[in-house]
Formats: C-alpha cells, sequence, structure tokens
C-alpha cells in the first residue's frame, strides 16, 4: 500500500482552563488526530468526547488544525496509521458504538457544591471518607476505550504497511 493511502493517528492532550477538583491529579482534554493533509498546514480531524459529567458527555468529530497551533497544546504522541479507504466513515462507525462518559455528578444541596454520584434512583452522594467510583471523562474513553477499540476492529496499525 502506498504511503498516500495512509493517515497518521494522534494522541493529542490540550490544557484545561479549570481542573476538576475531584480528580486527583492534573488533567488534559485528550483526543484523537487524524492528519489528512500533510502537504502545507497539517491539518485533519479529531476524534473526543465532549460535554462534561454533570450533563453527560457525547462524541464528536470535526476538522482541526494542527493541533501543535493550538493555544491550549500540550502534547501530541503518534500512536498508529489508518487507511485513508473509508476514512472517516469507519471510524465514526465505530467510536459511536462506544457508549460516552455519563452524568456523573450533581449539585449536593446540603453541601452546596457539585460532588459525584454514588447511585441515582434516588440521587445518593458519597459520605465523608467513603470509597468513590473513578470518574470517567474524555482522558479515559480515549485511552481505555477508543484505541483499544479501534486497534480491534483493525482500523489503527502501528506500523506503515497497513
Amino acid at each position: 500500500m502506498s504511503r498516500s493511502q495512509i493517515y497518521p493517528v494522534y494522541k493529542v492532550k490540550l490544557k484545561l482552563a479549570i481542573q476538576d477538583p475531584d480528580m486527583p491529579s492534573t488533567r488534559y482534554h485528550t483526543i484523537l488526530f487524524v492528519q489528512t493533509n500533510a502537504q502545507g498546514p497539517r491539518s485533519g480531524i479529531k476524534h473526543h468526547v465532549t460535554g462534561d459529567i454533570v450533563t453527560g458527555m457525547h462524541y464528536e468529530s470535526a476538522e482541526y488544525d494542527d493541533p501543535e497551533t493550538d493555544e491550549n497544546f500540550f502534547s501530541k504522541e503518534l500512536i498508529g496509521h489508518t487507511r485513508a479507504l473509508n476514512y472517516p466513515k469507519n471510524w465514526n462507525d465505530t467510536l459511536k458504538s462506544i457508549p460516552a462518559p455519563p452524568k456523573q455528578k450533581a449539585f449536593n444541596k446540603v453541601t452546596m457544591k457539585t460532588e459525584p454520584v454514588k447511585s441515582w434512583d434516588p440521587v445518593t452522594f458519597y459520605g465523608p471518607g467513603e470509597p468513590r467510583l473513578p470518574l470517567i471523562k474524555c482522558t479515559e474513553w480515549i485511552e481505555d476505550q477508543a484505541i483499544s477499540t479501534l486497534i480491534n476492529a483493525g482500523l489503527i496499525h502501528g506500523d506503515m504497511s497497513v
């Protein structure tokens, strides 16, 4: 297969304006970037989940300029390559099949803060010191679900001879 028929796939991290106090470490908005244009300004399509964990998130793909020109750019890591054939339709179909992170927080009238929810019916919050389930956001969706699903579907390959 000739080089012109494959696109590089990157995991890109973008700085956040505000960190989530319920997440222990520095967080980034994590996306997959498929570089479809290598000539001139590098551009392509970003694949990610957007929204928040108070209302729920949803999958989105959109045209995207070179991530390194984004004012919030933090890092870009090559994770493999994808075939140009049927791209982006095959990616969108696959990624839409992965549930996006749902609502996981709500406003607690007792503490007057938005907090992780233990259960939804009825809405129950965690007590002080009670072990909590980890929150799932864009980074976990990309790193723990999207990448492995795309690899298993044969849509991301680790070498140039895809």
